[in-house]
């Protein structure tokens, strides 16, 4: 082995050299050996402490089953406690001081930023013998791990798009191994370019904050699409004004309910009624037999069954509170689904936290049940169900207003009677002829897409959202007009998900329901269903107006038909 060497405070013979790194080869085993033997004590007292708070938690949900109170302990509960407390205090003395030395000694080790990039660090290691002071370039040795953080971090853009081209680093992982979630979607951009060989380079990059998706909203970022927002209203529900923004690329949509808008305005303003609050969830389970089905329905359907089942529930969450359970059989299968309150929020993840609770609650009970999905499409989620139809899903609303007949003359442009007879026909009759399924209505789902758009929805739940009927009848011998719109699932939330963007946070912050409401949770993703609900019979009112007047053609033409020389425009 050819060895060079650079002497400092006197001359070292190689034979000295090499006895020393002999020395440190030895060393380093032994360092091996006593850090295999940390590993394993480590993981004796993990299985200790997991396994005995395992056996802690059984014991205690058998006396709240019970009734047994918690302070009478049996000295099998006395050991189980010796030994939970001692494994946490031997897991947190190891484990927090070696996180505390980490975070004090950070800032003096960086071994992997090096100022010379010329350097071969492929085939040359420099170490530092500290008890001579001796300097000697040794062949590198292979490491995996830290040369693949060393890869990442230095290797410029090029080589890192070459690399996720040939598949060398997965694309899932750039924004973990570069820490930058900007130049992981400008790299990953780049080379799905490659891969597929075709140009998005109308799709935008810059102007967009990659940090707030990361492990919320989107996976593998490339870029953003940009939706324009209008702004229909004011919107005069319930006493108060609103000005609602509507995220669309289908022209006459916000001209249109804002025309709805002028109209409910002129004439009092619309009023909202929240029918129901309740998100849900309905797992699956299957049994040996169709009784022994039947036995969990009955059970689950018993009201002192169910005040314990919702403590099991409810502590899954702060705002979570089981409101009721509804029970369906097919053969040796139940579907079990669960109401909810949500609080604010839209309630997906939060449902299903307290149903497993609830789940693996019932399986001491029930050790013969079999969990086939923790969702059975019993819920129903994202799709035209009649159970969301008839019980609901989210927020009820029903929404009304009374227009007199000179305001449907002068704004809507149309009859009172003709208004009637066309919702008649086509929203009631035409939607029964369709066998339609909660579309009894104009175009409700258009105006729930464009404010689920703006306001950070998931827009999936458009589907059941949009269930919608609506009603019309004429009121003093034909004169005026009454019109209302029952939507029994609108699927909202005011907190996670979308709603923590830059642009959909703004347009909450415009209608007054950002965030989560401190003095009365729930109250602000209730106000939204409303705004939506009123927003609705504000866009149903105008488009079965421009119907009833032949005015549709026209006004598309005219709106969503743009004659604009697109070229000259942008130049």
């Amino acid at each position: 082995m050819d060895i060079r060497k650079r002497n400092i405070r006197g001359d070292v013979s190689v034979k000295e050299t090499m006895k020393s790194h002999k020395y440190r080869a030895q060393k380093s085993k032994n360092v091996d050996i006593v850090s295999r033997s940390i590993y394993l004590i480590n993981g004796l007292f993990l299985a200790i402490f997991f396994s005995v708070m395992y056996y802690l938690l059984h014991r205690w949900r058998e006396k709240i089953r019970n009734g047994t109170p918690l302070h009478v302990v049996t000295l099998s509960e006395i050991i189980a406690l010796a030994s939970l407390i001692g494994s946490g205090v031997y897991l947190l003395g190891f484990f927090g001081i070696d996180f505390v030395q980490s975070v004090v000694s950070w800032p003096n080790h960086e071994p992997w930023v090096v100022e010379d990039s010329k350097v071969d660090h492929d085939k040359l290691l420099i170490e530092q013998d500290s008890r001579d002071g001796t300097v000697v370039t040794l062949p590198h040795v292979e490491q995996s791990t830290p040369l693949l953080v060393f890869a990442v971090a230095s290797a410029n853009d090029e080589e890192l798009i070459a690399q996720v081209v040939s598949g060398k680093i997965p694309s899932y992982s750039l924004e973990s191994k570069l820490g930058d979630c900007k130049r992981a979607a400008a790299i990953r951009r780049q080379a799905l370019q490659r891969i597929v060989g075709r140009s998005i380079e109308g799709l935008p990059l810059e102007g967009f904050d990659y940090e707030s998706i990361l492990g919320q909203c989107c996976e593998m970022p490339v870029g953003y699409v940009q939706i324009p927002v209008g702004i229909a209203g004011p919107l005069l529900l319930d006493g108060r004004e609103y000005y609602v923004p509507m995220s669309t690329t289908e022209g006459c949509l916000v001209a249109s309910t804002n025309r709805g808008c002028k109209a409910i305005y002129i004439s009092g303003g619309a009023t909202s009624t929240l029918l129901r609050d309740r998100m849900t969830r309905a797992p699956v389970v299957r049994f040996p037999s169709a009784r022994r089905a039947a036995d969990l329905k009955f059970f689950m359907e018993d009201q002192i069954n169910f005040e314990t089942i919702s403590v099991v529930f409810n502590k899954s969450s702060r705002f979570g509170r089981l409101q009721g359970i509804k029970c369906a059989i097919a053969g040796k299968n139940l579907y079990i689904r669960f109401n909810c309150s949500t609080g604010d929020a839209m309630g997906m993840n939060m449902v299903s936290k307290g149903v497993q609770n609830v789940l693996d609650y019932l399986q001491n009970d029930f050790p013969d049940m079999d969990v086939m999905g923790i969702s059975g499409n019993f819920c129903s989620d994202k799709k035209a169900a009649a159970v969301n139809w008839i019980d609901g899903r989210g927020k009820s609303v029903v929404c009304e207003a009374i227009l007199k007949g000179d305001i449907v003359k002068k704004v809507l442009k149309t009859e009172v009677a003709a208004l009637v007879e066309l919702n008649m026909l086509k929203n009631l009759t035409g939607s029964a002829i369709a066998g339609a399924l909660g579309g009894f209505n104009a175009h409700a789902s258009n105006i729930v897409s464009a404010i689920f758009l703006a306001t950070g929805q998931d827009p999936a739940q458009n589907v059941e959202s949009s269930h919608c009927i609506t009603m019309m009848e004429s009121l003093n011998n034909g004169e005026d007009l009454h019109i209302s719109v029952t939507m029994p699932s609108i699927e909202v939330g005011t907190v996670g998900g979308g709603t923590q963007l830059a642009s959909q946070s703004a347009c909450l912050n415009l209608l007054g329901v950002k965030g989560a409401c401190k003095g009365a949770p729930g109250s602000h993703a209730r106000l939204l269903s409303t705004i939506i609900a009123g927003s609705v019979l504000a866009g149903e009112l105008s488009l079965m107006s421009a119907i009833s007047a032949g005015q549709l053609v026209k006004s598309h033409m005219k709106y969503n038909r743009s004659s604009k020389d697109v070229t000259k425009v942008s130049s």
